[in-house]
């Protein structure tokens, strides 16, 4: 085991390195870098103030050279500085980074807790009314644009029932206590996590119906029930185990996209996260906190393809890494 995720580590660097300098490369082809935008913003930079900018910010070096020291400035835990905000990359991406980790992790738990229960249930009556019903609804959820659920959500229960607010992350100019803050904050959380989850019900959902049906068919199903075990106990400690596999597979695979994958919901909702900062350090062509931004989000997937593999090994015993 220790080995074999030695060799998924190395294999990870590897991927992330080349992924960085693929996006680095695709970063210095867009048109304008910082000092065209200071010459836009100051027409009384002199060429030779040019010339000296583009030396000081290497932008004279060829793009492989201008890798090696944005890598060199990244182990060195400089991770550069925003033009946009005038701040160290770091001090700008920590509260955004938390955000939208608690963003991620509030969509996958909401999509958990509907769509597991949801899956083994239709599994246990396919073809019934109910998983016709159930299913409609998890193919409509795949379905529907994020933008356009999120702006329906908005409209219902922002503008509608004005039950929840429309955007922002917290209530400005207002102070509360411990709880009073986590309930504000909760309920600026409700309506983004919710669109972020609508993609991540469905899928889980055909996952785990799927993957019940397929294991519920199996001889060691027969033997638990002629056993005289309780339908709980065979149905969850028999059949949903097994089907667990596949579940934790895509599960970890939505881990990361789903953290990757707030760009819109964060911009809809204005929610100060990673994804919205991504969005505007790429329109405002802020190559500091765009590059940061992705290979935190490359990271993130990569390192939960590994947890996926990981657990895969003890959910089941047949598997085993050598």
């Amino acid at each position: 085991m220790i080995n074999y995720i030695f060799r998924r580590l190395i294999q990870t660097l590897v991927v992330i390195v080349a992924l960085s300098f693929f996006c680095f490369y695709l970063m210095t082809l867009m048109p304008g870098d910082p000092v065209d935008l200071m010459v836009q913003s100051n027409p009384r930079i002199t060429a030779e103030d040019i010339v000296r900018l583009r030396a000081l910010y290497g932008l004279d070096q060829p793009a492989h050279v201008r890798y090696g020291r944005w890598v060199k400035d990244l182990l060195q835990g400089d991770f550069g500085y925003s033009r946009t905000y005038r701040i160290p990359v770091t001090e700008l991406m920590g509260p955004k980074l938390i955000n939208t980790f608690v963003l991620s992790v509030a969509a996958l738990m909401l999509s958990l807790a509907i769509a597991v229960p949801l899956g083994i249930l239709t599994a246990l009556k396919p073809n019934s009314r109910f998983d016709t019903v159930v299913n409609f609804f998890a193919f409509a959820g795949i379905s529907a644009p994020t933008f356009w659920l999120g702006m329906v959500l908005i409209l219902v229960f922002a503008v509608g029932f004005k039950i929840l607010p429309a955007s922002g992350t917290f209530t400005i100019g207002e102070e509360f206590g411990f709880w009073g803050g986590l309930w504000d904050r909760a309920k600026y959380l409700a309506l983004p996590a919710a669109t972020l989850a609508h993609i991540e019900i469905g899928v889980f959902l055909r996952f785990t119906r799927s993957a019940m049906m397929e294991a519920l068919r199996q001889d060691f199903i027969r033997t638990a029930r002629a056993k005289g075990l309780a339908r709980w106990q065979v149905v969850i400690d028999h059949a949903f185990r097994n089907a667990l596999l596949p579940l934790i597979t895509i599960l970890a695979l939505s881990l990361g996209g789903v953290f990757s994958g707030a760009t819109i919901t964060e911009t809809v909702f204005a929610y100060q996260g990673v994804g919205k900062l991504v969005y505007d350090s790429i329109i405002a062509n802020d190559f500091n906190v765009a590059m940061v931004s992705f290979l935190i989000s490359v990271s993130m997937i990569l390192f939960f393809n590994l947890v996926a593999d990981i657990l895969y090994g003890f959910a089941d015993p047949r598997i085993s890494y050598r």
